[in-house]
């Protein structure tokens, strides 16, 4: 019988926020190994070897348990008063469902239950880790969480080399974190079913779009900071620099990376070339507007011409914030902990406070 302590440790350090966390199970399960050597598996059939796997070790422990709950009522002679069945719902590793409708009844008011946007969700997390450096596809566990950067843990796929990583509503730049983890994806599960990859994260996200990039971009855009809070219980490690509800500029930096320049290099070479960004597109559209013959276009190029002025607007409002902040030059102190260090970030050296994070 396999030891239940055993098993429920397994269960625990296959999330990130485990000590013992080495690499995410879906990445895990994107080599197969085979008779030429191994190919990669498509994201789906990760997802359904990793969901078997979590299946099997939730019978395992259950059946352990109730093995347990024999022999107990049989050493104390409880047989008429006690059975040795143990509810589903009592069973404390994860089982993955597809959605939430699938749960059976027996799993309802589980705290162990998932579902495939749980484990994509995570898989996302992961994707970002990966990005900034805190997790490496080359070897297990934390990469950096601080102390000396080391440019060899990094090979198969190289962090971002600024720790500040855009997410825009639309595709402006090639670096922003739709970008990069197409990117990450390519080099996890090989460039050859990408599309189809892509696919299934989308589908299993759920959120807006008219393509699969659009709805993991929408899904950074709006939902990833408040997974990223919720898992990490108000503690976040990835920080959001975020200008308002026009989503004129959203950045995402690594706390563990984080130096006293990081803010001014986010200003200077992110928050300014998206105004840049804006500038040259209402420019276009006003082009548009004036030239074009077509009058669903025209409405089409209005109605975007405002939304960037808005955009535009934003930044501009949010820069001024900023540069109090940037010019402060903040030291934070890892050791203080993310409450403090949150709001001294925000803190300009006069004492005087702006919100410029996403709030936790």
């Amino acid at each position: 019988m396999l030891n239940n302590v055993d098993v429920s440790r397994k269960d625990w350090d296959s999330f990130e926020t485990s000590w013992d966390f080495l690499t995410h199970p879906l990445v895990l399960a994107a080599y197969v190994p085979d008779l030429n050597g191994g190919h990669k598996a498509t994201i789906a059939e990760a997802y359904l070897k990793w969901k078997q796997k979590c299946n099997d070790r939730f019978l395992q422990l259950k059946a352990n348990e109730e093995e347990l709950n024999r022999i107990f009522i049989d050493i104390y002679g409880l047989q008429d008063e006690l059975t040795p069945e143990v509810a589903d719902k009592d069973v404390t590793v994860h089982r993955i469902f597809d959605t939430k409708d699938d749960v059976p009844e027996s799993m309802q008011g589980s705290n162990y239950v998932r579902t495939k946007r749980d484990e994509i969700v995570s898989l996302l997390s992961y994707a970002v880790g990966c990005m900034f450096g805190r997790y490496s596809l080359d070897e297990p566990g934390q990469a950096y969480a601080g102390g000396e950067w080391d440019d060899s843990k990094y090979s198969t796929f190289i962090p971002d080399h600024d720790n500040c990583i855009p997410i825009t509503d639309e595709e402006y730049l090639e670096d922003d974190i739709v970008g990069l983890f197409v990117i990450w994806m390519k080099k996890v599960y090989g460039p050859e079913n990408l599309e189809e990859n892509l696919d299934f994260i989308a589908e299993a996200l759920g959120n807006k779009g008219n393509t699969s990039r659009e709805v993991i971009r929408n899904y950074f855009l709006k939902d990833f900071i408040k997974d990223h809070i919720k898992t990490y219980q108000k503690r976040p490690i990835y920080w959001l620099f975020d200008s308002g509800k026009q989503n004129g500029f959203k950045a995402l930096i690594y706390l563990h990376r984080y130096t006293p320049d990081t803010i001014g290099n986010l200003r200077v070479d992110y928050l300014h070339k998206m105004q840049r960004v804006y500038e040259s597109e209402i420019g276009r559209m006003q082009d548009m507007i004036d030239h074009s013959t077509n009058a669903r276009e025209v409405a089409a190029a209005t109605k975007r011409k405002e939304k960037l002025q808005k955009q535009l607007k934003e930044c501009r409002d949010y820069d001024e914030m900023i540069a109090h902040l940037a010019l402060s030059r903040i030291e934070l102190d890892l050791d203080d902990g993310v409450k403090v260090n949150y709001e001294k970030i925000q803190t300009a050296s006069d004492g005087k406070k702006y919100s410029v994070l996403a709030k936790i």
